[in-house]
């Protein structure tokens, strides 16, 4: 019976073996090895960068405070489940969540702050530049839930939010693209044909995707501007309101939401019996539903993968067969010194799992990289690959060449030795 020390050398020979096949073969094993490359890869390099990009949203929803909560008009299953029926949309007669109601949650004890955040789009014109861009409109507090930073100039006041003043904090992917080089502060733009002055530079810090009050992508141009002037100058939709609630330190956020519920069905005047007409949203929930979403992403990534690994499947078949018959001689002649089938077996499946590992690293490699290259590109997503993908790629990789070489491993364990020997 064969030793450790005996497994070991034979693997040795037939991973020389298989590298001897490659140099003789270098367009199968190649087109072998580049299969298995993309696969690998394509779950790598996606997998570095999903990691990197919910980490960074994890991070935005904590500069908001890790109890802080939004209030939605709707709830977010609601839009799933809407299909243009009254049946099935119901929410849509929700009413808006009204500043009033912001004022009342902002008064109980246990909160500490709400902002107030509308989405909307526009045409920003400076001279003869002209770019349509996102447009913010939140409440002056809005910084203090925001993971960003505000220099040179200045965030808009209390004063000239309630006053609805023509002031606006632009970010630097648009001050980019309105001025290039000149300096933005104090200039005066035209939002959708409405003079406002530049007061300050964002510049986001977070996730690519925005944080709850950036909205949209963090690194897309983008203006804040006074809720107030919002609603009365650039006549945003109001039913797309919601609200940032950030409770006091030390407050649970299951007792922070109790009271905001309470407070919004006693404004509303909702009967006990009567559901709620608006929505708590919990950092877990859109927690959830960001990964729902980028989970699909990955489920379509693996597709590719599985793509890529069956070629390379298919390749180790092709190569492993052609290989099998090209050495029936050799077969004959190991079994006629008494190789057993186990032993022929053994080494045919070392060099199919020798060629798909080959293609394993340079896909980790390419994946690595990639990983690399996006964390340098774009800071903001700490893209890493774990130590989870590097051994998942290697093990995939690995049972890829097993499955896929033990019909020709088999065919080469059963050849009859004296057929074999006589094979021309």
């Amino acid at each position: 019976m064969m030793g450790f020390g005996g497994k070991i050398l034979q693997a040795l020979e037939g991973v020389t073996i298989a590298l001897d096949a490659i140099r003789a073969n270098k367009v199968r094993a190649g087109l072998t090895i580049m299969g298995v490359a993309i696969g690998v890869f394509v779950v790598v390099a996606l997998s570095s960068v999903v990691r990197g990009i919910n980490e960074n949203f994890r991070r935005d929803m904590e500069a908001s405070g890790p109890t802080s909560f939004y209030v939605f008009r709707r709830d977010l299953q609601a839009f799933r489940n809407c299909d243009g029926t009254a049946e099935t949309c119901q929410d849509r007669r929700n009413p808006m969540v009204r500043m009033s109601e912001a004022r009342a949650i902002e008064r109980l004890p246990n909160i500490l702050a709400v902002t107030n955040v509308m989405f909307s789009g526009g045409q920003f014109r400076y001279k003869d530049q002209a770019i349509n861009a996102d447009i913010n409109a939140t409440s002056a507090n809005w910084t203090s839930v925001d993971p960003g930073d505000i220099y040179p100039g200045r965030n808009f006041t209390s004063a000239e939010a309630e006053n609805a003043a023509n002031v606006t904090v632009i970010n630097n992917f648009l001050a980019d693209k309105l001025f290039g080089d000149s300096d933005p502060m104090d200039k005066e733009i035209f939002i959708n044909g409405v003079r406002f002055v530049v007061i300050g530079i964002y510049h986001h810090i977070g996730a690519p995707m925005g944080s709850p009050v950036s909205g949209s992508g963090g690194n897309s141009p983008k203006a804040f501007v006074p809720w107030e002037t919002g609603r009365r100058k650039l006549n945003f939709w109001l039913n797309g309101n919601r609200l940032i609630v950030k409770p006091r330190q030390g407050v649970p956020l299951e007792e922070a939401t109790d009271a905001v519920t309470a407070t919004l069905r006693s404004v509303r005047g909702l009967r006990p019996s009567q559901k709620n007409n608006f929505a708590i949203i919990t950092q877990d929930r859109l927690l959830n539903v960001y990964n729902q979403i980028f989970g699909m992403f990955f489920a379509v990534g693996l597709a590719l993968s599985s793509v890529g690994l069956l070629v390379g499947g298919v390749g180790v078949i092709a190569i492993m067969m052609i290989s099998v018959t090209e050495r029936t001689r050799e077969i004959g002649v190991r079994k006629a010194l008494g190789a057993t089938k186990a032993t022929i077996l053994w080494q045919f499946l070392v060099e199919a799992v020798t060629l798909t590992s080959i293609g394993a690293s340079v896909g980790l490699a390419a994946g690595v990289l990639t990983a690399i290259g996006v964390r340098a590109t774009w800071p903001a997503i700490p893209a890493e690959t774990s130590p989870g993908s590097v051994a998942a790629s290697l093990i995939v990789a690995a049972f890829t060449g097993i499955f896929f070489g033990l019909l020709p491993a088999m065919r080469a364990a059963r050849l009859d030795p004296v057929a074999a020997l006589r094979y021309e």
